[in-house]
């Protein structure tokens, strides 16, 4: 596999299946880990740095956790691909910007990846579309288990794994869960439902997480506690508790929406189908503002004419490190927003 592969295809977290995918669109855990007997990266000397990552690089590859993995050099990378991997989820954007020896491990149906020298030494993901924390918990711990086997990590037997960050001491997991909630949003629910999650000690973050922006509707919910609770008690409480609580809330509010407010509701899903395929300069976040709307009115059985696997692709092939790469060059923002709306129009089928 090739970096370049990913632009013809929509990453595993817009694959637009799995369990209740109307509103989950993806579930994500994340495990950090660091070598015993080395300091955390921030300690690093220059040259501890560079030798973690040749070690950690070389043990992922020779481990064989998955066929096919790619293995990507960060800091050799050019500007556009670290962006891009940022855009697919694969990556962090504090990883993208870094100057030290760092790089990423992706296999081959990229729902796996492994950051090496991120803010940890290791950054282990699983990512699957839809409501799937069960399975991702499964291949994750397997995935943890196999490179124990040729690394030893920081552990405690009081305080559990070791990390960089006090936060994530304890089993080292985040759980998140990416959602689409248009229609809490537009009936002004939405900062309620987040105020129950604060109280539930959860962090509500935006598209590309921490520091992030909802774009397109998108929030990412997190546990802020990883000490005290088994990785099983984390995963069961977001899957019987948590999660289906946002589900219901978003349900509850598109059936009010059709209920009370459907010309309202119709006319907005129907003017961004018309725009969509009909403006000539649009930008990367009025794209997304519109393919949510079409997105949630494909759902409400309203969009008819386009599948989800169009609109879930389009969300991520017009950011503009994939729009860069698809159409081979280099492009100023108002370049990019005449490319973006043709592109577009190309895919909708609009001229």
């Amino acid at each position: 596999m090739k970096l370049t592969d990913l632009t013809r295809r929509a990453g595993e977290w817009l694959r637009g299946a799995g369990p209740m995918h109307d509103v989950v669109i993806s579930s994500r855990i994340r495990l950090a880990r660091n070598l015993a007997g080395m300091p955390f990266l921030s300690r690093c000397a220059p040259a501890q740095q560079e030798e973690l990552a040749n070690r950690l690089r070389d043990t992922i590859l020779e481990a064989k956790i998955a066929p096919g993995m790619l293995y990507v050099d960060i800091v050799s990378a050019g500007e556009l691909d670290r962006e891009l991997l940022v855009e697919r989820h694969l990556i962090s954007r504090q990883q993208a910007e870094a100057k030290h020896p760092c790089g990423v491990a992706v296999n081959a149906d990229e729902d796996l990846a492994i950051m090496v020298n991120e803010e940890d030494h290791l950054r282990i993901q699983v990512l699957r579309s839809g409501l799937q924390l069960s399975e991702t918990i499964g291949k994750i711990m397997q995935v943890d288990d196999t490179l124990e086997e040729h690394m030893d990590f920081a552990f405690h037997s009081r305080f559990g794994y070791l990390t960089a960050c006090p936060s994530n001491v304890g089993t080292g997991l985040r759980v998140s869960v990416m959602l689409h909630l248009p229609a809490l949003k537009m009936t002004g629910e939405v900062e309620k439902a987040f105020r129950a999650a604060s109280d539930m000690h959860l962090a509500i973050r935006g598209l590309y997480g921490e520091g992030t922006e909802a774009s397109g509707d998108f929030f990412q919910v997190s546990n802020q506690t990883t000490i005290g609770k088994t990785e099983e008690r984390i995963v069961e409480e977001f899957c019987e508790q948590i999660i289906p609580n946002f589900i219901d809330y978003e349900r509850r509010a598109r059936e009010s929406l059709l209920s009370r407010r459907c010309s309202a509701v119709e006319d907005k899903i129907f003017r961004s189908v018309s725009l969509l395929r009909s403006a000539r300069l649009i930008g990367s976040d009025e794209t997304m503002y519109l393919l949510s709307l079409v997105r949630m009115g494909v759902h409400m059985g309203k969009v008819k004419d386009i599948d989800l696997k169009t609109i879930n692709e389009l969300f991520l092939l017009t950011q503009p490190a994939h729009l860069q790469r698809i159409l081979n060059r280099t492009m100023e923002p108002p370049e990019r927003s005449e490319a973006r709306a043709e592109f577009i129009r190309r895919r909708l089928g609009a001229t």
